[in-house]
């Protein structure tokens, strides 16, 4: 173990941009493509390395004054289940958006709430071996109807199911394998760890993302 995993010093992971020798497009999607890319490590070598090219999302872990978390359930074709997830989206929202405004939008937008106070609470990338998807994950509290818009859910949107679950039953499904959404996973129990300290240890909204230095955080 590193003197720095080890507890004595602060560690963390840092952005370093590898030259990339080429790069082609093997297949344009809706939402995300996917990239051959050719990068030179070094002594390593040049790899070749096929990956998921992103927008990336947000997520929102949103808590009522009983400490309920609100969480949706909806159909996920990939997976072929139904799941237990936190509203959650793309950063789809044009290049003026932020990442709080992401959030702030697709909280309103899947379950009519909004939130006077909001924290970050992770940071995480979803499948760094094969794709550059990275999200935020922010922490909403005081809970109140959102303005009413003109926005209609559709495809498996429109099927979705609302509850609140106390948090602390929620981070026991996920560590008892009935929760499976990652950003459900990271977001459940990091809210039920920050909670041991009032969420005092939270980062402020506009606090830097490290795997996202080019969008503004709020």
């Amino acid at each position: 173990m590193s003197e720095a995993a080890g507890g004595t010093q602060a560690f963390g992971d840092a952005l370093v941009a590898r030259p990339v020798r080429a790069e082609r497009t093997v297949f344009s999607g809706r939402v995300f493509d996917v990239v051959s890319r050719d990068v030179d490590l070094g002594e390593a070598g040049v790899v070749t390395r096929e990956m998921v090219h992103h927008p990336g999302a947000v997520a929102v872990v949103a808590l009522d004054e009983h400490d309920r978390v609100l969480l949706i359930r909806q159909y996920r074709v990939p997976v072929g289940a139904y799941l237990w997830e936190v509203p959650a989206g793309l950063l789809d929202g044009g290049d003026e958006e932020t990442l709080l405004g992401a959030a702030k939008r697709e909280l309103a937008e899947e379950t009519d709430l909004a939130a006077d106070r909001w924290d970050v609470l992770v940071d995480y990338a979803t499948t760094p071996g094969a794709s550059d998807e990275v999200l935020r994950v922010f922490l909403a509290r005081e809970l109140h109807d959102a303005e009413a818009t003109d926005f209609v859910r559709e495809g498996e949107e429109a099927e979705i199911e609302i509850d609140r679950v106390p948090l602390a039953g929620a981070a026991d499904a996920v560590l008892a394998g009935r929760v499976h959404n990652p950003s459900a996973c990271v977001g459940l129990l990091a809210a039920a760890r920050a909670a041991g300290d009032g969420f005092a240890s939270l980062r402020p909204v506009d606090a830097p993302f490290a795997l996202r230095p080019g969008v503004r955080p709020a």
